[in-house]
């Protein structure tokens, strides 16, 4: 079974800087860490790799950074890593980064099974997994929460829903993205970390896959920053302060009045 893992570098949430001329991220220089729900895409995986064989890849888009990020998903037990770079790459909003990654899938041919967490915590939008698998023409099921079976060419999962969750058979080649629940990624060994620091990692270049310039970086992305701004932090509430709860309402229902809330 060949299965691949997408997965995304993200800047520490903590350290979120923005490029004032393009409104993107600043990603060189930034601490980054691996998606969190793309290391749930990576433990399913290797999970999926143990109980019915196979090999796992993993590959993502991003600038050379991004090898750190593939060196961690190598180091829990991932076979390969590959790793799409190029200038014409940047700027990409979700649908010119499904573009790119359709295309490094294509150049890597036969794949069973496409995993993807199910969304980044840089842009929260939920969507490159499922345009990866419209490019490639291939059936996918979102938020899945737990892979049941796989028979020959056949797949069964649950997905998570508000209401429960539903149970959904898909044939091969499919796209999952995965949700948090699913699983508990697991850490990298001392010799796994090793070994990836050894790993050969290919970088390949828009030259390298086949893929029309045009549907890439800022010129190929639809969607357009207009602003990025910081909110202002609210001011701290009040507390009533009194000696009964009916006292205490009587001092909100006047501070209310005060202000003309009411």
């Amino acid at each position: 079974m060949d299965i691949v893992v997408c997965v995304k570098q993200v800047p520490d949430t903590t350290e979120v800087k923005i490029d004032p001329e393009t409104n993107t991220l600043i990603r060189q220089g930034v601490p980054s860490i691996v998606n969190p729900f793309d290391k749930n895409a990576v433990e399913a995986a290797l999970q999926l790799r143990e109980k019915y064989g196979g090999k796992v890849t993993i590959l993502s888009m991003g600038p050379l950074q991004s090898k750190e990020a593939l060196k961690e998903c190598l180091a829990m037990g991932a076979d390969e890593a590959i790793l799409l770079s190029d200038r014409a790459f940047g700027g990409s909003d979700t649908l010119a980064t499904s573009h790119a990654l359709a295309a490094g899938l294509r150049k890597m041919g036969k794949v069973d099974i496409i995993l993807c967490g199910k969304q980044a915590i840089d842009g929260d939008t939920a969507q490159v997994g499922p345009e990866i698998a419209e490019h490639l023409g291939i059936a996918q099921v979102t938020y899945v929460s737990k892979i049941t079976a796989v028979d020959e060419q056949v797949i069964r999962v649950e997905r998570e829903h508000e209401e429960g969750y539903e149970v959904i058979e898909a044939q091969m080649p499919v796209l999952l993205t995965v949700v948090k629940s699913i699983n508990e990624p697991r850490y990298p060994t001392v010799k796994g970390t090793m070994k990836a620091n050894r790993k050969e990692i290919p970088i390949w270049t828009v030259d390298d896959v086949e893929v029309d310039r045009d549907a890439l970086g800022l010129k190929g992305s639809p969607t357009q920053v207009r602003r990025i701004f910081t909110p202002e932090r609210r001011v701290q509430g009040e507390i009533m302060q009194a000696d009964t709860a009916r006292e205490a309402a009587a001092l909100l229902v006047k501070r209310l009045v005060d202000v003309k809330i009411i």
